[in-house]
């Protein structure tokens, strides 16, 4: 193990990644994960291994696991140490491990953990002021509001939010526009808000909005929430319809339907679309019609879209919640009004095979993606995929075991913890040095066959 490879791992989910790490976990196998990150120096499964001994209060065993990644020097093992220890209860301990030197504190990214840490352990003032120095940087006074949240510093903050909210609303009137405070308006009345001072920061955005003395959709976005979360729709409407209603009346129709009012909303979003038939007007009502069962309706609304060349925005979000829902997704792509997704059929093909493996019909499924075949997809591993789906585990495995490649054992790997074999599905996978020399024989092979400039 060292930090080279500790760093590819986290940069290319390398390893066993976190979402196999917590199907292990889900079904009970911690001393597995833990004995995996020992043997192999797999770096998802300390962490997560860790974090769940701390969840159970062994956090002695946690440290135990994270040590051989500690010793590596490597900076996110010593944080995850660091982080173990708080949850200890050894404070002191905990800081003073990764407590910022000169050089450290003139790192942003430093400081930003250092004081999520000392936020943490309660010493919320400690934590300010660390990030007062880079408060400029908009991701810190971000952090800032998020950390003090609840901890009875919110004038603090707004003192230092306050100039930056000031710069951003002179900005459109001070030559060349500056972005870099655009958050900051939305901040400031983040923390009135909280602070109990809502009339005040609802006024604030009002007048930044009424000035247009803003950059960003963001902060129209948190002026409509804040509107809707303290009921106040009659103003939500009047700015959901005006000059910002791409950007706004979408909230204005959640808020109708947060209060019971679904069919207000239908009828708001309807005549958007009578008066301006814009896509995102079509998304959401076409994904508000699918979340109250009527599939029908939202093909009719979003049916117009489905042979744009980018109908990603119509077809798709139909599509992904019904991916579970195998008899619903095969109406929906065997309804008359659905046409092929332009320029990517192949999308189209690869939903249908999955709907009819859901139904149990899996040579139907097998059948259609062999005659269209996707160039970029192992026909194995989409054969594996689809006797999966429609639960025949074992004929998966032995389809991914003839196949034997990386990502075949990576695919085996989910098939065997399915069927209860987790010590099996560890042995077939990977390992990082067989992951890192498959990913660079593949980035050789592709410079070999890229034409001579």
């Amino acid at each position: 193990m060292n930090t080279d490879d500790l760093v590819w791992q986290v940069c290319n989910y390398g390893g066993l990644a976190p979402r196999k790490v917590d199907r292990l976990l889900e079904h009970g196998h911690l001393p597995l994960v833990i004995r995996t990150a020992e043997e192999r120096g797999e770096w998802f499964c300390a962490e997560r291994a860790a974090q769940e001994l701390c969840r159970l209060g062994e956090f002695g065993r946690a440290l135990k696991v994270m040590e051989p990644f500690v010793a590596t020097g490597w900076p996110t093992a010593l944080w995850a140490k660091a982080g173990i220890l708080l949850r200890a209860g050894r404070t002191n301990e905990a800081l003073d491990l990764v407590r910022p030197d000169q050089e450290g504190r003139a790192s942003r990214t430093v400081c930003r953990h250092f004081a999520e840490l000392l936020a943490e352990a309660g010493r919320v003032d400690e934590a300010v002021d660390l990030l007062v120095p880079h408060i400029g940087e908009p991701w810190i006074r971000t952090t800032l509001v998020e950390i003090t949240e609840g901890r009875g510093r919110d004038e603090r903050v707004l003192e230092l939010i306050s100039p930056y909210a000031e710069a951003a609303r002179r900005a459109r009137d001070d030559g060349p526009w500056d972005c870099s405070h655009s958050d900051a308006q939305e901040l400031q009345a983040r923390v009135l808000e909280r602070a109990g001072r809502a009339a005040e920061a609802i006024r604030i955005l009002g007048e930044d909005i009424a000035g247009r003395r803003f950059f960003a959709q963001n902060t129209l976005a948190a002026y409509a929430e804040l509107l809707a979360l303290h009921g106040l729709l009659d103003e939500l409407r009047e700015l959901a319809t005006g000059q910002d209603a791409h950007a706004v009346l979408h909230l204005y129709a959640d808020a109708l339907r947060d209060r019971g009012r679904a069919e207000d909303a239908e009828t708001v979003m309807r005549d958007a679309i009578a008066t301006d038939d814009w896509v995102g007007y079509r998304a959401w009502l076409s994904s508000a019609l699918l979340q109250d069962g009527r599939l029908d309706d939202a093909i009719t609304v979003a049916e117009p879209g489905f042979s744009w060349y980018d109908c990603s925005n119509l077809l798709a979000p139909l599509v992904h919640p019904l991916l579970d829902r195998p008899q619903g997704l095969l109406h929906l792509l065997e309804h008359s009004l659905t046409v092929p997704h332009h320029g990517h059929e192949e999308f189209q093909h690869c939903w249908r095979a999955h709907a009819l493996a859901g139904l149990g019909r899996t040579q139907e499924a097998i059948a259609m993606v062999e005659a269209h075949p996707d160039p970029w997809t192992d026909p194995c591993i989409v054969r594996a995929g689809l006797l999966s789906t429609a639960g025949l585990l074992a004929a998966a495995a032995t389809e991914l075991r003839g196949r034997g490649t990386i990502k075949a054992r990576e695919e085996l790997f989910d098939v065997l913890v399915q069927q209860g074999q987790a010590v099996e599905a560890i042995a077939v996978h990977p390992t990082v040095a067989e992951q890192r020399a498959d990913k660079q024989r593949a980035a050789e092979a592709k410079t070999d066959a890229a034409p001579p400039r």
